[in-house]
């Protein structure tokens, strides 16, 4: 009896060995995938007056109304769904009634926010990865991977026509150089490019757009790696606003965009260092997103495996950064993807998710959590106590969740995947690939975004 015990318990051990065995090459299989893969990062974007918040995930676009505390519903009129890609890019215009969606589906989106109908669909030659409103709502941009920035006129709109029909021009060009981000200065006199190539150029924005933007302002030159995101923090002493920038150097910066000199520059790399993190092999301090907390001289920065956020405080008088809280997320693996924050409202809002495995049978996933206590009466950073809030104490409650997570609860391990193929999108994205001749040459033969011969 105890023999046949024995050898029943050695079967038993081969098929665990084997069955584990199985598995591992799966999880590596999948892991090998996900790293080849596109993977779009969650973002999320907020009402200035925190009327609404829109979340991107994937292909889908979901919106929740926080006024009405219901679900949106999009009305796209050219039919399916809204993006047949994933968005890439979404924005509030300054006075909230406009916007704007974009991806690699190569569709720019206008919508009214008024009964949420899309009014004008672009369709572009490239991918598209960056988006801006202008201050007055007359003149939307979009920028696409090879490098040019073009604007969109919308003057004349009034809300009342049920689409419109608008072609874009092209405004400026990085040439070559894949657009990160694009900002209008606070006082509109300029639109701010970053670029993968570390640079930041600041246009003066031309009273005729569509012949398009020839007077350079000023380059702003120091990031040693890809600038990955753009904000503008307000000061009395400057209308158009200081410019604060993050990027694949672990550095946030600040900017005087009328002459392109650096004021200070600020090191998150080691701050990453002290606390918790997911630290793994290569980079884990690439800045991922930058919102400035309005009426006060915070600055919220993801870092891309920081669970949680970085506060930063600038000081006006001296123009300089430094870093003021490291403000955790206890007990999930939340490592935030995008970030926004209201004009009123005192909360920043996050957003972690990714969509587009091509791994295990996962769907889109996000997830949004929020942080309150920023005071607008008190703008010393030091009186400011973040409290991460729990999901029955954002705005809109269990309803907002279900709409813009698609599900109350959400499995840990997804976001464990995730988080792990936002880092390498990451880098595939904002990183120069290198080619083979004779790939590159494969690449030239397949392309699909060719002009067609007239």
């Amino acid at each position: 009896m105890e023999g046949a015990e024995m050898e029943e318990a050695r079967v038993e051990d081969r098929e665990h060995d084997h069955n584990n065995t199985q598995e591992d090459a799966q999880i590596e299989e999948s892991e090998q995938k996900n790293k080849d893969a596109e993977v779009a990062p969650a973002l999320v974007s907020v009402h200035p007056t925190q009327n609404s918040v829109a979340v991107a995930v994937g292909s889908d676009l979901r919106v929740f109304n926080l006024l009405d505390n219901c679900a949106v519903n999009l009305v796209d009129e050219s039919g399916g769904a809204s993006h047949n890609d994933s968005i890439r890019c979404i924005k509030y215009g300054t006075n909230g009634k406009l916007f704007v969606s974009a991806g690699d589906d190569k569709l720019f989106k206008v919508w009214s926010t008024d009964c949420w109908r899309c009014i004008s669909t672009v369709v572009s030659e490239k991918r598209l990865s960056a988006v801006a409103i202008s201050n007055d709502g007359l003149h939307v941009c979009f920028a696409d991977k090879f490098g040019v920035v073009w604007v969109v006129d919308l003057a004349g709109f009034d809300g009342s026509e049920a689409s419109l029909d608008k072609k874009a021009a092209p405004l400026l060009s990085h040439y070559c150089s894949i657009i990160t981000s694009l900002e209008f200065s606070l006082d509109g006199r300029f639109i701010v490019s970053a670029d993968r190539d570390s640079k930041i150029r600041v246009t003066v924005f031309p009273s005729k757009p569509l012949d398009g933007a020839h007077e350079i302002q000023s380059f702003c030159l120091g990031h040693t790696e890809f600038v990955s995101c753009l904000a503008f923090i307000s000061s009395p002493d400057s209308p158009q606003g200081i410019l604060v920038s993050g990027g694949g150097d672990s550095t946030v910066r600040l900017w005087d965009i009328i002459s392109g000199s650096l004021l200070d520059t600020c090191e998150v790399g080691a701050k990453v260092g002290q606390v918790e993190s997911d630290a793994t092999e290569g980079n884990c301090s690439i800045i991922t997103g930058i919102c400035t907390i309005l009426d006060c001289t915070l600055i919220a920065v993801a870092i891309q495996s920081l669970r949680g956020i970085m506060l930063l405080a600038c000081n006006l008088p001296s123009r300089t950064l430094s870093v003021t809280k490291l403000v955790s997320i206890i007990g999930e693996n939340f490592v935030p993807t995008s970030l926004g924050s209201s004009i009123s409202g005192g909360l920043l809002w996050m957003v972690t998710g990714a969509s587009k495995f091509r791994g295990p049978d996962i769907s889109p996933c996000s997830r949004v959590k929020g942080i309150s206590g920023f005071n607008k009466n008190s703008p010393d950073s030091s009186e400011q106590e973040p409290v991460v809030l729990a999901d029955t104490e954002l705005p809109g409650g269990v309803k907002l969740l279900e709409k813009l997570q698609g599900s109350m609860l959400i499995d840990e391990k997804v976001f464990l995947v995730a988080a792990d193929a936002v880092k390498t999108a990451m880098c595939n994205l904002l990183n120069k690939k290198q080619y083979s001749d004779e790939k590159r040459e494969f690449r030239k033969r397949t392309r699909n975004d060719k002009k067609k011969k007239q």
